[in-house]
């Protein structure tokens, strides 16, 4: 299985927070581009970059994502605010390797649709889960949407995978909730990329044992409950 490192943007700095509030920062670090080649030279075989800014409309951090894209060698996935083809194209021309959306993918399945097609195998459409509830806007939003039938709205879409974060449990350094991922992996017609509460090697036993592909992975890594040598299996 693939740890992907979190790199999240809030303020031009690199932010680690509980539950997606903006206060509740963990982890604090002043350069987005050095943190995000020091995780790439610890052996991170893909970034996650998520600009908080955007995705909780207070304005946006896309130059020092361009910057971390067109300087790492490895494939970024950007997320954060994505919610029209002009940002999308932005990071994808731009060299990321994949693009995040969250609300206009699921707010605009038609647009998702066209996305998809144009740029087979590198739209992501993340999923942010919150009390069983699909979140939106930064989660701060519940959205009326019924998991099943964005399931089976995408089923047959070229996507590159969907993001499942499970609020919950997100950057509380406590653990997986192991029912909601499997549950959640279990349903998913497409590659799951798991993040929310990956905090030690018994997570990442656990989530290996499901099958899971890839798992973002933020707090932990950057206090050093995870070994910085998980990122290297």
């Amino acid at each position: 299985m693939r740890i992907i490192p979190a790199v999240d943007i809030l303020d031009h700095r690199v932010v680690q927070l509980v539950g997606g509030v903006p206060g509740t920062e963990q982890v604090t670090l002043p350069d987005p581009l050095t943190v995000a080649l020091d995780w790439e030279s610890k052996g991170a075989g893909r970034l996650h970059i998520i600009d908080l800014d955007s995705a909780l409309g207070r304005g946006h951090n896309a130059q020092a994502i361009r910057r971390i894209v067109e300087r790492a060698k490895a494939p970024v996935q950007v997320g954060g605010g994505i919610r029209s083809t002009e940002v999308a194209e932005y990071y994808l021309d731009c060299g990321a390797d994949r693009a995040i959306a969250g609300t206009k993918g699921l707010k605009d399945p038609d647009w998702l649709r066209s996305m998809s097609l144009k740029y087979p195998g590198r739209m992501v459409l993340a999923l942010d889960m919150k009390g069983g509830r699909i979140q939106m806007h930064g989660w701060k939003e519940d959205s009326p949407l019924d998991l099943r039938d964005v399931f089976s709205s995408i089923a047959d879409l070229p996507l590159a995978g969907v993001l499942f974060t499970n609020v919950d449990v997100e950057g509380q350094a406590k653990g997986i909730d192991e029912g909601a991922v499997r549950d959640f992996v279990s349903r998913c017609p497409h590659l799951t990329i798991v993040s929310g509460g990956v905090t030690d090697e018994r997570d990442v036993d656990a989530l290996e044992r499901m099958g899971v592909e890839e798992a973002v992975v933020g707090l932990s890594l950057y206090t050093g409950k995870l070994n910085h040598n998980a990122i290297r299996r």
